[in-house]
């Protein structure tokens, strides 16, 4: 399970995400239902329907929204892990601040980090 806010989903989430999914595992994408502001402009449905569109062809990958948690927790040996997957540091720089940031100025570096299947979905949701 991968929980996040995803402002906007861009290819450093998709890296973490392959290193279960190159392997044939399945994944969960839960997206935190937070209220929009300057740092998280796209609802919770807007990134449900962007990774809709990313992964429509990987039976592998479920997505769903949450609550806005404010913690992971368990009890005991409940038969799973929670891990922390160390991305290479070129895919650490990846940031959905400068990608919103550079889409509201009309640059274009922001398409390198971005699937290119929902290029128009963000500009549309972020130029509005």
């Amino acid at each position: 399970m991968f929980i996040g806010r995803f402002q906007p989903p861009h290819k450093g989430h998709q890296a973490i995400f392959n290193t279960y999914l190159d392997k044939g595992e399945p994944i969960l994408i839960a997206i935190r239902n937070v209220p929009t502001d300057e740092k998280n402009p796209l609802t919770a449905l807007q990134v449900y329907y962007l990774w809709k569109e990313i992964y429509r062809d990987n039976a592998l990958v479920q997505i769903m929204v949450i609550p806005d948690i404010k913690s992971v927790n368990y009890g005991r040996d409940v038969g799973y892990a929670v891990n922390e997957i160390e991305a290479p540091k070129e895919i650490q720089r990846i940031s959905a601040t400068f990608i919103r940031d550079e889409i509201k100025s009309g640059k274009t570096n922001w398409k390198n980090y971005v699937d290119s299947s929902v290029w128009d979905a963000i500009q549309q949701i972020l130029l509005k």
